[in-house]
């Protein structure tokens, strides 16, 4: 009889844990943790440091990184990307506005692709008078930047990089 009014006092320790149905909540939490396993294989979360990228993205905002999002493509002009810088190995958030293959050319702080200016008035609101001209892209290069032209151009990362050192693009 003890036994019989233990059980309707309350659960014991093991049901607390696991609940009514350990099996159920077992396979439960070996789903969360294959789901967890395989978002974070794929998916780099990513800090932005700095202004570069501001006002898209703001200083300290955490974003996501889809690493397959380039498996099957190539980055398109407007991606937001995260590069990996060759000689430090730093993480940028940039914009890749130039492709392989073509000229790229920044006068008075205005774009050019092939001497046409680029539309970027959807991301960049101000701008610095950067002078810049570069030869064709070569394969497999992108040029990328940061929507902050209001800096002074010594006090932003840019330029040309290799399809291998980008990592992949932005998912927020």
């Amino acid at each position: 009889m003890a036994d019989n009014e233990q059980n309707e006092a309350g659960p014991g320790m093991g049901t607390l844990v696991f609940g009514r149905h350990p099996k159920r909540t077992a396979a439960r939490i070996a789903i969360v943790v294959v789901a967890a396993i395989l978002f974070f294989a794929f998916v780099q979360p990513i800090r932005v440091t700095g202004i570069s990228m501001f006002p898209t993205y703001k200083d300290r905002q955490i974003n996501f990184v889809n690493k397959l999002s380039y498996l099957r493509s190539h980055p398109e002009r407007g991606d937001v990307v995260a590069v990996r810088d060759p000689g430090s190995g730093v993480i940028l958030l940039k914009r890749v506005i130039g492709l392989p293959g073509e000229e790229v050319a920044i006068e008075r702080g205005m774009v050019y692709i092939n001497g046409k200016e680029l539309d970027e008035k959807a991301y960049v609101k101000a701008r610095q008078p950067w002078t810049e001209l570069l030869d064709p892209l070569p394969p497999e290069c992108y040029f990328v930047i940061g929507d902050n032209r209001s800096m002074p151009v010594t006090a932003h990362t840019h330029g040309v990089y290799h399809r291998t050192n980008i990592i992949g693009r932005v998912l927020f």
